[in-house]
């Protein structure tokens, strides 16, 4: 079986998600399995070269997972002829001219949301994309988990059937520092001025789920909160936290369905998963994590009667059913790897491009000025 290489430039992969997800469990991992099988029975094999700040680091992680190919010389790299991916993860404040730059030299690019800081800027990468003829994706990881996976296939069923309300949950706690123990997310998500805060971060992924999911959002009311004031950097120096850590979002479909998720670095999880989503319809109800999804159709829903005065009848957890696999899931992020390397090399369907990251942006910007407003917002159609 023929062999095709494509050169992927990483940049960004000193970071926890590049280097996790990105090159050991998407990229390594296909090298390892020998490529994807393209339509003409070839085998596309994705040749990694790492690009960052720190040669030190890019040198350690190359020994570390076999990458011969690094350099701290973005635009060295960008002049390479070989290499027709570039792949961006870095920090979203640098995201955007790092793109353009990887646009004008012609590269197909593949990047982690949010695509920029700014709706307006990232609209403009999507149309000087287009205008360059260069194919785009940005990573929206979720729809591709098993529990969201177990969940379309519901929806695809007609398992709810007419659907009324989503309430979703996610967050855990993230440690401040003291006391010793690490955190576990970087300081500068907690800085505003460094591209921080949990809506940013959290309602790109939610325009995603919900657009793909349910259906287009029309309006958008959110309140946010910086509820830890004070926390501990990488270096123990402590600092004075200037982003949002908790929102709680809600959003009116064009369908008319409701859709609330509350998300938050200060929830202590009391849920099977780090992310939990109900699913109420008129014939049956779903909550999916991020691998798990439970089902309680209509017919077995219990009699439920609101007594306080005696000890709960039901065991109400007990009551729902598991949704089997009935297939393997792969990494969420390796798949839709493989969907974007199928889509460069022989022009495979890919939706998931710039103008859906301008979206997810969007959704994030409207929820502050929601926040800031205290009202509802009506969310705009984009389009390149």
């Amino acid at each position: 079986m023929a062999e095709r290489r494509i050169g992927v430039i990483m940049n960004g992969v000193t970071g926890r998600m590049g280097l996790n997800q990105h090159l050991i469990r998407s990229i390594l991992a296909i090298r390892k399995q020998n490529g994807i099988v393209l339509k003409d029975g070839s085998r596309l094999v994705p040749d990694p070269i790492l690009v960052g700040r720190s040669a030190q680091k890019l040198s350690e992680i190359g020994k570390a997972n076999g990458v011969e190919r690094w350099t701290t010389d973005l635009a060295e790299a960008l002049r390479n002829p070989g290499d027709t991916i570039y792949f961006d993860a870095q920090l979203t404040a640098v995201r955007s001219s790092a793109v353009e730059q990887a646009i004008a030299a012609g590269k197909h690019i593949y990047c982690e949301k949010p695509l920029a800081p700014e709706s307006h800027v990232a609209l403009d990468l999507a149309r000087k994309a287009k205008t360059a003829g260069v194919k785009v994706g940005v990573v929206q990881d979720k729809l591709f988990l098993p529990g969201l996976r177990k969940l379309r296939r519901l929806i695809d069923s007609g398992f709810f059937g007419r659907l009324l309300s989503v309430r979703g949950e996610f967050g855990y706690w993230v440690f401040e520092g003291d006391w010793g123990i690490p955190p576990q997310r970087p300081s500068w998500n907690y800085r505003k001025e460094d591209g921080g805060g949990i809506i940013v971060d959290m309602f790109c992924h939610w325009r995603y789920v919900i657009d793909h999911t349910f259906g287009p959002v029309k309006s958008v009311f959110c309140t946010g909160a910086t509820q830890i004031g004070k926390r501990v950097d990488e270096q123990g120096n402590p600092y004075t936290c200037t982003a949002d850590d908790t929102a709680f979002g809600t959003f009116e479909l064009e369908n008319g369905t409701l859709v609330q998720i509350n998300s938050s670095w200060n929830f202590r999880v009391y849920r099977d998963e780090l992310f939990s989503m109900q699913v109420d319809g008129t014939l049956g109800s779903a909550i999916a994590g991020l691998r798990e999804c439970k089902v309680q159709p209509r017919v077995n829903a219990p009699l439920a009667v609101w007594n306080p005065d005696i000890p709960n009848p039901f065991r109400f957890r007990d009551q729902w059913e598991d949704v089997p696999d009935n297939m393997n899931f792969d990494n969420a992020f390796k798949v839709q790897w493989e969907m974007f390397l199928r889509h460069v090399a022989e022009d495979a369907p890919f939706q998931h491009d710039f103008l859906e990251g301008a979206r997810g942006v969007q959704l994030a910007e409207l929820a502050l000025e929601s926040w800031k407003k205290r009202c509802w917002i009506d969310v705009p159609r984009l389009e390149v």
